[in-house]
């Protein structure tokens, strides 16, 4: 089986020094630790008064140090404000400042393909121009990623829209309009060709089509904005709204029936870290120390600080998820026999921010059919349990490094989903009954939802390879 992953490249390990801060790179639980975790053998650094330090450090949220205008330092927050901090402040964040959405200016013509390896070659020849355009304007130039939604278009949002328009017309037409969010348009590509689809093959829903867009970028908001605009007059959607917010500010009710799309976006959302005691399996959530000089270090504290870890773990114990990490407990327990062993367990992250969005999918969207996509696996992330893939563009090689602990703006951080474990945990959060009792949520991989809703046939080449169904083996779908 393929895994295909055009956001991930095989590379160097990270070690771009004026980039990564991250001399300081240890883990402080409450106690003292016995060591450093992954090193049980090697006597853990005298660094006491250091330690009592940082734990006197001033505690910020992501959203405390928004408006400021450079990093923070003598901090400690969170694993999931650090990471917000690094991809979403307006000031320096990577989706503020870095980040570009590859999107080729005409559609390929697949039919007149000769396999896919022609595709790759192609694709791979418009990756290095605009690579080398990027070099001329900057050494450290931004980063450009691209999604199936930009390499297939239009045919990869005209399934996403069969699929909404065919669900709709079961069960709202003609009595209720099509209400669609986007959350996370990018470039506004696939807002463009699911109306494209609904107006060309389905006028009389197209009629009563209202199209929302969630968009915490403001440059985004704009670019999805300039979509309509260079488009003629009579080719102009104008039943679009795009709101320039985060969707963990949203506060409006929304009571109508619509459908809820986030495609490609849920790998950004932050996750927290946590860790258990290897003796009482009591879990412990980190926090990053950013000292005077922007060195990094992890420091542990008991699960009990913070709600919203507390709310997830509570809810996660009622769905039938074994964890990976207490799977181990009896290893762990013979290493406590050791000398200068381990007191705490691997890491694992949790999506704490996607479960924040569940809750409020629940609070202002009660009558909504969500339709999430994205990574299931990644190779090359860094060490642990649901563990992200951390890479920057250095000198036009993407460079993967091996923590998260990096200089916030420079880097992509994006994490896979358990997209079962999410199945679950959304059917407790939003319907509000366990596993198996509602057969109407369902994960699909990303090739059985193209197969059943895409137009194959256009994506299909000469040898009759399918770039569309081959690619991204390693994304899954949430439909509801």
């Amino acid at each position: 089986m393929r895994l295909f992953s055009p956001r991930v490249h095989r590379s160097l390990t990270c070690s771009i020094g004026r980039l990564q801060r991250t001399g300081l790179s240890r883990h402080y639980s409450s106690g003292e630790p016995r060591t450093q975790f992954l090193l049980p053998f090697l006597t853990p650094p005298d660094d006491t008064e250091d330690i009592d330090l940082r734990r006197k450090y001033r505690r910020v949220t992501a959203k405390d140090i928004a408006s400021g205008g450079s990093i923070p330092k003598r901090t400690n927050m969170l694993v999931r404000d650090f990471i917000d901090d690094s991809l979403y402040n307006p000031n320096y964040g990577y989706f503020s400042k870095q980040a570009v959405i590859f999107s080729p200016e005409t559609d390929f013509d697949f039919v007149d393909m000769r396999d896919h390896l022609e595709f790759m070659n192609l694709l791979a020849k418009m990756y290095r121009d605009l690579e080398s355009e990027a070099d001329d304007v900057d050494d450290l130039a931004r980063q450009v990623w691209h999604t199936p939604t930009e390499l297939f278009k239009p045919w990869y949002g005209y399934a996403v829209a069969k699929y909404m328009v065919s669900e709709y017309k079961l069960n709202l037409y003609p009595h209720k309009d099509l209400i669609i969010y986007e959350m996370g348009a990018g470039n506004g590509t696939l807002m463009m060709n699911i109306l494209d689809y609904i107006q060309k093959y389905e006028p009389s829903v197209y009629k009563r089509t209202q199209y929302n867009i969630i968009e915490i970028s403001s440059k985004l908001a704009e670019r999805q904005s300039e979509r309509q605009d260079v488009r003629d007059a009579s080719q102009q959607h104008h039943c679009v709204k795009i709101i320039n917010k985060s969707i963990f500010d949203w506060d409006t009710h929304v009571p109508d029936m619509c459908f809820f799309l986030g495609m490609e976006v849920i790998d950004n959302f932050a996750h927290d870290l946590i860790r258990y005691d290897v003796e009482t399996l009591k879990p412990y959530q980190a926090l990053v120390s950013t000292d005077h000089k922007g060195d990094y270090a992890e420091l542990y504290e008991p699960v009990g600080h913070d709600a919203l870890i507390s709310r997830y773990l509570a809810t996660r114990k009622q769905t039938r998820y074994r964890n990976p990490v207490l799977a181990n407990s009896f290893w762990y327990k013979l290493l406590t026999s050791l000398p200068l062993a381990p007191n705490l367990t691997a890491p694992e992250f949790i999506p704490t921010k996607l479960f924040l969005f569940m809750e409020t999918l629940k609070e202002y969207f009660p009558q909504h059919r969500l339709i999430l996509s994205d990574f299931s696996s990644l190779p090359d992330a860094i060490p642990g349990v649901n563990a992200p893939v951390v890479q920057t563009r250095y000198k036009g090689t993407m460079v993967p490094c091996s923590t998260f602990m990096v200089q916030p703006g420079w880097f992509d951080i994006f994490f896979p989903t358990n997209w079962e474990l999410l199945r679950d945990m959304y059917l407790l959060v939003c319907r509000g009954s366990r596993a198996g009792n509602d057969r109407n949520v369902k994960v699909m991989t990303h090739r059985h939802f193209c197969e059943r809703y895409g137009d194959i046939e256009k994506t299909t080449t000469r040898s009759g390879e399918n770039p569309m169904l081959m690619y991204y083996e390693n994304m899954k779908m949430l439909l509801t």
